[in-house]
């Protein structure tokens, strides 16, 4: 085993040398958010490069695939890679990332072929990018948590998750203004300040934590990664519409890769029972700090992550429409209208880090957590056409909580940890991050679609027949699964001007053709029902808000590993 984290110098390789790595590290971590909102932004136009309707049958397993293919690969891979950061070096580990990330940020701006063969083109070299963004999740809090002494770990993880919410607004405009010029810039953004901040972190980062040699665990690794790539496909393809069902939650290939998914994850436990040198370090769970912070991670990205889509959805898809704005800019607006949580997270991410240094995390990750579900009850009683200034200050409540609960509460993941494991606890904290925004996605989703089809149908089929669309063209629009409109929706697309045939629309008189492609018109009819299943979708949330403010609350006082104890 090599220790070189008890060099002399000012901690950890120098007063110097921990900004190096918490400029690099950020600039990752950065790069890999603004990724993610740009290519949301931007898959209108991608979809249009590539000549794929996103809205035509079949074309939404590609569309899931771009949206959340890269989250699916980084959940997979991050605890191997953070292992892997254990045994051979982390800054080594974390090289080789940001190396893999820009060539997929080139190979997807290179995509070279259209139509269905283009787009499994982009999901695969996403898939790489993929790869190269579990590298940089799995090793940068490693390599901070191994710099930075005791009483700055806080900070220095909160600068760094504030600065990846910075590249998620950052990747509004950027997605916004490169798609413009061309589909292709929003991946080519990516390759010159990859390549200078590779080059970068190759010349300036060095080892200066623990590393251990031992054999890699091969049956673990092949367990969890084929049994967690098998329910995040259930879950993709759950939320599809099947032929004779909404969803496909029943259907035989969802439920098989469901269930053979869960066998496949239950015998990795009992394999990492057993092997020299687990991958997954179940005994890290017997610390308490770690153990309930990791439930308190899970519980976090459980209530958030398909918040943030759920709240696009209803930006796009009835707000901005009923305020005067056409459905083709509605994706670049809803980014700004939700600046106010950007806000949030950026005023107490640093200062809440800096503080949990001093005092611990205990007291700051509860509080966020029941602010979080205080949020979601005010969003409750909003109206479906609110007033914005109600709801921004809704939704800085919500980034002020988002920004007290993740510093603290990963400061204290990294601080509990035996420095010989930062990589691999580093890579379990991501991967619950990552497995729990596509799991609630594919819930919220899920609950979203059964509240819309309890009144939707209905108020669609009466509103179209009273406005001079023939019966059976209204039956068939209102019997489409509402995944296909709020993918209308949360595409930019106006979702009737999509569902109707042109030519039952130019049958029509002009003015009642021009009332049903109208900004209003389905934002009008659809809000009821999307009122019924947001309720379900809010109340999911505070649930899950308030099991991570328990969590939180058993973790205990202010508790850093040592050899000998705790601090």
């Amino acid at each position: 085993m090599q220790d070189i984290s008890k060099n002399s110098g000012a901690h950890r390789g120098g007063i110097e040398y921990k900004w190096i790595a918490l400029s690099n590290t950020t600039l990752s971590i950065m790069l890999a958010f603004i990724n993610t909102t740009s290519v949301l932004l931007a898959l209108p136009v991608i979809f249009r490069g590539i000549g794929i309707n996103p809205l035509a049958p079949g074309s939404s397993n590609y569309l899931l695939w771009l949206l959340m293919g890269y989250m699916l690969v980084t959940a997979v891979f991050v605890v191997a890679f953070g292992r892997l950061g254990d045994m051979f070096g982390r800054t080594r580990m974390y090289n080789l990332g940001f190396a893999i990330f820009t060539i997929g940020s080139l190979l997807c701006a290179l995509t070279w072929s259209h139509g269905t063969a283009g787009a499994v083109e982009l999901i695969l070299f996403r898939v790489v990018q993929g790869i190269g963004g579990a590298f940089l999740f799995a090793n940068s809090a490693a390599i901070l948590t191994d710099a930075f002494p005791e009483n700055q770990r806080g900070m220095a993880l909160g600068l760094n998750q504030v600065a990846g919410i910075g590249g998620s607004f950052l990747g509004i405009l950027v997605g916004g203004l490169l798609s413009q010029a061309g589909w292709r810039w929003v991946f080519l953004f990516n390759v010159p300040i990859g390549l200078l901040a590779t080059i970068w972190a190759y010349r300036t980062l060095r080892e200066v934590g623990t590393t251990q040699k031992e054999p890699i665990d091969w049956f673990g690794n092949l367990t969890f990664a084929a049994g967690l790539t098998m329910v995040l496909i259930a879950l993709i393809y759950g939320i599809n519409p099947s032929a004779h069902s909404l969803m496909s939650w029943t259907t035989p290939f969802v439920l098989s890769m469901l269930i053979g998914g869960v066998i496949l994850l239950a015998a990795f436990i009992i394999i990492e029972q057993r092997v020299k040198a687990p991958m997954f370090r179940l005994d890290l769970f017997r610390i308490r700090a770690f153990a309930s912070s990791s439930v308190a991670t899970l519980m976090s990205s459980l209530a958030r992550g398909g918040f943030m889509l759920m709240l696009t959805i209803w930006l796009q898809g009835i707000w901005l429409p009923l305020h005067g704005y056409d459905f083709q800019v509605t994706p670049l607006w809803a980014g700004i209208y939700m600046i106010p949580s950007s806000i949030g997270i950026l005023l107490l991410g640093p200062l809440s880090g800096r503080l949990s240094d001093r005092y611990g995390s205990r007291y700051f990750a509860t509080i966020a957590m029941i602010l979080t579900a205080v949020g979601f009850f005010l969003l409750l009683l909003l109206p479906v056409n609110f007033k914005y200034p109600l709801f921004a200050a809704i939704i800085f409540l919500d980034g002020l909580s988002m920004g007290m609960f993740m510093a603290p509460n990963t400061a204290a993941i990294m601080n509990s940890l035996p420095p010989k494991h930062r990589g691999a606890g580093s890579g379990m904290r991501a991967t619950l991050m990552n497995v729990g925004s596509p799991i609630s996605m594919a819930v919220i989703f899920t609950l979203m679609v059964v509240g819309l089809n309890a009144t939707m149908p209905a108020a669609l089929y009466n509103g179209l027949v009273q406005n001079g669309i023939p019966a059976a063209v209204a039956h068939q629009v209102a019997g489409a699964p509402p995944v296909g409109y709020l993918f209308a929706a949360f595409l930019g697309y106006n979702p009737l001007a999509t569902m109707i045939p042109a030519n039952v629309l130019n049958a029509l008189p002009a003015a009642q053709a021009a009332n049903i492609t109208s900004r209003a018109f389905f934002p009008g009819l659809i809000d009821t029902a999307f009122h019924h299943g947001l309720v379900e979708v809010l109340i999911f949330g505070i649930i899950m808000c308030l099991i991570g403010a328990a969590a939180s609350w058993v973790r205990g006082g202010k508790y850093i590993y040592h050899e000998k104890g705790e601090s």
